[in-house]
């Protein structure tokens, strides 16, 4: 019933655009379409929204982003930061703009300094500039890889990480008070450029980004050395690194730099993919006919926002294999220690930073050569926060990396998100690093798992879609508290952290210690042969995902293994 009224007053609301009204006249006696669209709101947390494009309350439209801009605007004034001012970016995604000039309609509406990037722009150049301005927030207009249907708001604070939880709460509880139809105040664009509350950050600010990225370079030689016989394939997967990743391997002395040209175009529906994500090896398809054409050495794929980045690396059989996220992160850790000590720059109190669902090999390799690391929350918030606190609490320490297992690495302090642009500069030095020495990157992967032993991980995606999906999401991860499992797939579970409750049980002895981090909806288990498992909901997706960290001897058996965990996990969550 509350669904049903809130779609009759939508139809009856007198602005409403021509768009929506012939969206919701087509809605009229669906009562399925109805209720998922009008029978909750989005709910704004750290990640922002996301969701699909379409009207009603629960969808991202220029009603609900005017209103959760009008909540941004809300925070902004309560911390007294009109004058700073708020920088807005977008991507390359369908109403990824009008998103934009909505957002910057509202903030200058409310008297708010704003600074709108002019074209499509990477994600990282977004928290870059919000630093680099001196603003108080920023917002970005992306859904990442999500597929085209879906588009996102992505809030941003004064440090260039995406909003705290307590932030996050202001905004939320500053939504709910402003009616989605017409409750936002609004200022027209050329009416706020007259004003002085909008500047337009044109192709100059890029040099401001790119020249920081270039700082984070450990050896801005290597490339240059083998720059007659290296040869790359990029893509953008239609996306906003289109522009800046070719130039800043140009810029870093890339001679042989071939780009996929249907994939070059700016394209919202993503034509040439049925995901836009670099994870996936499908989206390499047309990069593999140029890279086995030109005999390239990678294959370069970032996603729509340019935060994320995949690679696909020749083999000695002359083949091309995925590395994975987790392969590429221990690689760069391995690389940026290597490359530092070689040229006298590895400082006392080095650090790096990883969320708690990536690789444990990265850990032994951080060990043997004397490097903190820090294990956080899946979200790079949380590695823009370690950042923060080593900068505030003044304590010794030079950070190395950030990196998600999800293709998201961070060099430098610049900005305070993953950065394709950042890494895909670093990935070519490193291949340029291990070119002069007669080997691919994966043959230095390889290498990492001869030194330190075989480590391979997995991932199960379990999606809860429609009305009640939030439901049983949340009734599973109860039910996994309240009959936690003992064994997966026949190994016997010796630890258990639940981050929710903020302890590790001993299933042993029964002993329970504080894990020391702030509460979080994941659950920790770890196996008596020394394997992790982890489960937490996703943040942007209607799904929880099972992470599986694991080490043996026989890459066959380990992938087995995976294999009797994830069933393990179906079987688990289906009671």
């Amino acid at each position: 019933m509350l669904a049903e009224k809130e779609y009759k007053r939508w139809c009856s609301y007198f602005a409403l655009d021509e768009a929506t009204r012939n969206e919701l006249l087509a809605m009229e006696g669906d009562d399925d379409a109805i209720r998922m669209c009008f029978a909750s709101s989005m709910s704004f947390g750290t990640a922002g929204l996301r969701a699909t494009m379409r009207a009603g309350t629960a969808c991202m439209n220029v009603y609900t982003v005017a209103q959760a801009t009008q909540g941004i605007a809300a925070l902004v004034k309560q911390e007294e930061g009109s004058a700073r001012g708020v920088a807005i970016a977008y991507d390359s995604r369908n109403n990824s703009r009008l998103f934009a000039e909505v957002a910057a309609e509202v903030l200058t509406g409310n008297g708010i300094r704003t600074y709108l990037f002019d074209g499509v722009r990477p994600t990282p150049e977004l928290s870059f500039a919000v630093r680099e301005c001196g603003c108080m927030a920023g917002i970005n207009i992306t859904a990442s890889h999500n597929p085209k249907e879906y588009n996102g708001y992505k809030a941003y604070w004064e440090d260039g990480a995406q909003l705290s939880p307590e932030h996050s709460r202001i905004v939320a509880d500053a939504i709910a008070t402003v009616d989605v139809l017409g409750g936002a105040a609004r200022m027209p664009l050329d009416e706020a450029c007259r004003a002085g509350l909008l500047i337009y950050l044109d192709e100059s600010f890029d040099e401001k980004y790119l020249a920081a990225v270039m700082k984070t370079a450990i050896n801005p030689d290597a490339v240059l050395d083998v720059a007659d016989s290296l040869k790359i394939v990029y893509t953008p997967l239609h996306g906003a690194g289109h522009r800046l990743v070719p130039e800043i391997l140009r810029r870093i002395g890339m001679k042989h730099l071939y780009t996929v040209p249907e994939q070059m175009v700016l394209d919202g529906n993503f034509p040439t993919v049925e995901k836009p994500n670099p994870e996936y090896a499908a989206v390499f398809k047309l990069g593999a006919l140029i890279a086995e054409r030109e005999g390239s050495d990678l294959i370069i794929a970032t996603d729509p926002d340019a935060d994320r980045v995949g690679v696909m690396s020749r083999t000695a059989n002359g083949s091309f294999a995925t590395i994975t996220g987790n392969q590429m992160g221990a690689l760069l850790l391995d690389y940026v220690i290597r490359a530092r000590r070689d040229r006298g720059k590895l400082l006392p109190g080095a650090y790096a930073v990883k969320s708690i669902v990536s690789t444990a090999l990265a850990a032994k390799i951080a060990e043997k050569n004397g490097v903190t690391l820090h294990d956080v929350f899946t979200g790079f918030k949380f590695i823009g926060e370690t950042i923060k606190n080593y900068e505030m609490s003044g304590k010794p320490g030079e950070f190395l990396l950030g990196f998600e297992e999800s293709y998201g690495y961070l060099f430098g302090t610049y900005a305070r998100d993953k950065d394709a642009v950042g890494a895909t500069m670093m990935i070519v030095e490193m291949t340029a690093y291990y070119r002069r020495l007669g080997m691919t990157l994966s043959d230095a992967l390889e290498g990492l798992y001869k030194e330190y032993g075989l480590y391979k991980e997995g991932v199960l995606d379990l999606y809860m879609e429609g009305v009640d999906g939030p439901a049983r999401l949340r009734r599973t991860m109860d039910g996994l508290r309240e009959a936690p499992p003992t064994t997966f797939a026949g190994e016997r579970v010796v630890l258990l952290t639940d981050h929710s409750q903020q302890y590790t049980l001993n299933l042993e002895t029964g002993e329970k210690t504080p894990t020391g981090m702030d509460a979080s909806n994941v659950l920790y288990y770890t196996l008596e042969n020394g394997d992790k498992i982890i489960v937490r909901p996703s943040g942007t997706e209607p799904k929880i995902k099972f992470y599986f960290l694991c080490s043996g001897e026989d890459a066959t058996a380990l992938g087995a293994k995976i294999q009797e965990y994830q069933k393990a996990a179906e079987a688990l969550t289906a009671r």
